[in-house]
């Protein structure tokens, strides 16, 4: 199998490392796709690998009695299995596909190595938990203060960062357990963003169409650090 180039990269944290330390990688990165609601790292369980992000999304979710609600969203901007890089080896939070992709996977132990023997590498991938932090702390405010309409349109905000396109590939019932509503709550937010002309919704795909009015309701919160 032909190595791995990192020009051919599209996952942004890969694309900025310095050649020395991507070719630490490139031999144990494995091109995978990203199904639909895959888990890729289960609550409590040692993790295994990491993904390096090429296309989807991926939410970190976590679980209560209440029921399962996002606290974090990861794009091609990011990898997942964070733990990995603070030097933990599991994590109580869930790791799952919400709108398919592809990623380049690493065995954990290979990153480790890397991360021990690369500072560049741990600054790189350093900034990223940094900007993590702050989004999860973000998510946490906007749970606590923001109406459910305003929540709704910082999540589409964060997914159109991601996936770099218009056209959303998420249904009610995926955004009901992002936003840890019920369905019809989400049906009832999604119709009075409709009418106020900022997003078209159709079946199982959600189309924006004013960027700028979105911003407006999510406010400040929004601040995406973890897409730039």
């Amino acid at each position: 199998m032909a190595l791995l180039q990192q020009s051919a990269v599209r996952n942004r944290l890969l694309a900025t490392l310095a050649p020395e330390e991507f070719g630490r990688l490139a031999p144990a990165l494995e091109p995978v796709p990203l199904p639909l609601q895959a888990v890729l790292i289960v609550p409590h369980q040692p993790i295994a690998q990491a993904h390096f992000v090429e296309d989807g999304l991926v939410s970190l979710v976590a679980d209560s009695r209440a029921g399962r609600i996002e606290v974090g969203l990861t794009g091609r901007e990011g990898f997942v299995g964070v733990p990995l890089a603070l030097g933990a080896a599991s994590t109580p939070h869930t790791a799952i596909v919400q709108a398919r992709g592809a990623a380049l996977r690493i065995p954990a132990g290979t990153l480790r190595e890397a991360l021990d023997a690369s500072a560049g590498l741990r600054r790189v991938l350093g900034g990223y938990v940094q900007s993590l932090i702050v989004h999860v702390g973000q998510t946490v405010y906007a749970n606590a203060d923001l109406t459910v309409e305003a929540r709704l349109a910082r999540w589409l905000l964060m997914s159109h960062d991601r996936l770099e396109q218009d056209e959303l590939p998420l249904t009610h019932e995926v955004l009901s357990k992002m936003l840890g509503v019920r369905r019809p709550t989400v049906t009832t937010a999604t119709h009075i963003l409709e009418g106020a002309g900022m997003i078209r919704a159709q079946r199982g795909r959600i189309t924006v169409i004013d960027r700028a009015k979105l911003e407006d309701l999510a406010g400040v919160v929004y601040g995406d650090a973890g897409a730039g």
